[in-house]
């Protein structure tokens, strides 16, 4: 993401990947000669070496979900203190697992505050919930407490006056007389030793990983799908390769149950999380005027003391406002849905910036390639409705989206329900991989607001002028020529 994804990586996005040499072009429809790797149907048979890149850009991608938190420098500082350390170093040495990643944990689950209590039950630095403090040897001791409560009830005395009288109650209530959750001393060491018996359980520190935050129950079923969808029994599961093994189109029942446990609290993404929290926090200790220049990279302008809400509103700058403001860098949407795979808005002459264009076009072109797959019955391709590009329309988290031209809107009315299946999955894979953001507006609206990283942007501009390049050859009339 931004200035710190890997160069690596970076550079791997203006690598021809997947396709033929060459300027690809179908009479029937645009294809790119450069795709990215592993997005949509890609993913089925994915390559080893494919896989790898996929998984690191998904660690990189999970900046944003944790640098966005107004509390990650302060997290940063109480996870390295000296004192932290010594504990996470003593809870490594009876568990066996490393002390960056029990770090990395704490880090994600609590900031490492001590006190830290989850709405949901769960406290401590390493939110333990109680049933499982009792399964790994933590104390949470209850005790039968009482309180009087005083109300004051107004009623007429024997002269018909109206007074005020105190009542009091005893009640009963349950208190917590102790709980280790809150004792760091306690509660690293029993959670590592924890973690480190979901390792042997499972064969994999990964697994490990994920049933922390999945759970044991969970993690089982998702290993019995994953086995299912294996290209060979006998080669070993990775949580990364199962992630990636399944989409709309196959292994339906693995794809469903990522999507449920996505929709309950991103469980399924947590591994990628913690390692790349585990990178986060050597930043920080490595070069701490780095890591405070990356959280204000994220910061949210809008509101610091906040969350960002979303990508958008980290990528976005007064600097592409004002690009656009003064005519640059905007281009006109071709008019060829068939072709390209979506159809601009009607009405004004239709412009975005080439990259938010490329980003049209590309995301189209995975949509439509993955629906082919499914062959979804009763049901035939529409060219994805395009709501809205450039305009200048009113602002929305400080920043006026849209007139930065770096912004598209998607429709889903109109498009069959497997298509909309399809846009989503591959709207979710290329942000996981890094390339773009996208907001879904409430229900009734149908409405997606999206838009690509800075760091793509060369990638997704070379997309659209290949598809202005094909347009040319195909119809000489269908030019798309910029602003």
């Amino acid at each position: 993401m931004r200035s710190r994804l890997r160069p690596s990586l970076a550079s791997a996005l203006l690598a021809v990947l997947g396709s033929a040499p060459g300027l690809a072009v179908s009479s029937a429809r645009f294809v790119p000669s450069q795709t990215l790797p592993g997005i949509g149907v890609a993913r089925e048979g994915i390559s080893d070496s494919a896989l790898a890149e996929r998984v690191e850009q998904m660690i990189q991608s999970q900046t944003f979900a944790i640098m966005r938190d107004p509390q990650a420098l302060a997290g940063a500082q109480r996870i390295t203190s000296p004192r932290m350390q010594r504990l996470f170093q003593d809870a490594a040495r009876k568990s066996g697992l490393p002390v960056s990643l029990l770090a990395a944990i704490a880090y994600l689950e609590s900031w490492g505050d001590a006190k830290a209590v989850s709405p949901a039950g769960p406290k401590g630095i390493m939110q333990i919930s109680e049933a499982t403090a009792r399964r790994i040897g933590l104390k949470v001791v209850h005790a039968r407490r009482y309180r009087v409560t005083v109300t004051r009830k107004q009623v007429r005395n024997k002269r018909g006056k109206l007074v005020y009288v105190k009542y009091r109650r005893k009640e009963r209530y349950e208190a917590i007389v102790r709980d280790d959750r809150l004792v760091p001393e306690r509660a690293l060491p029993a959670a590592a030793k924890y973690l480190a018996r979901m390792e042997e359980h499972f064969g994999g520190r990964d697994w490990a990983v994920f049933a922390y935050h999945c759970g044991e129950g969970c993690v089982a079923e998702f290993r019995q799908l994953a086995g299912q969808a294996a290209d060979s029994p006998a080669a070993p599961m990775s949580v990364a390769r199962m992630f990636f093994s399944c989409s709309p189109a196959f292994h339906r029942e693995l794809y469903d149950e990522i999507r449920r446990q996505m929709e309950r609290d991103y469980s399924p993404t947590y591994w990628f999380r913690v390692m790349r929290a585990q990178q986060l926090l050597a930043l920080y200790k490595e070069d701490p005027r780095a890591f405070r220049a990356l959280a204000e990279e994220y910061r949210f302008r809008s509101n610091p003391s906040q969350r960002a809400p979303d990508r958008l509103s980290v990528w976005l700058t007064p600097a592409d406002l004002e690009t656009a403001a003064a005519g640059r860098a905007l281009a006109s949407a071709p008019d060829a849905p068939e072709f390209l795979g979506f159809r601009p808005p009607p009405g004004e002459p239709a412009m975005a910036s080439p990259a938010a264009l490329g980003t049209l076009v590309y995301i189209a072109y995975e949509t439509r390639r993955l629906y082919d797959t499914a062959h979804p019955e009763g049901e035939a391709f529409v060219p994805l409705p395009v709501a809205a590009l450039w305009h200048r329309g009113g602002p929305r988290n400080g920043l006026d989206e849209h007139s930065t031209g770096q912004v598209i809107d998607l429709t889903l009315e109109g498009v069959p329900a497997a298509e909309r299946e399809c846009l989503r999955f591959v709207l979710d894979d290329l942000g996981w991989s890094g390339n773009l953001g996208f907001i879904e507006e409430p229900e009734n609206s149908r409405i997606l607001h999206i838009g690509c990283s800075p760091t793509s942007r060369r990638f997704f501009s070379q997309v659209f002028e290949e598809a202005q390049a094909a347009l040319r050859e195909r119809v000489p009339e269908v030019t798309g020529q910029g602003a």
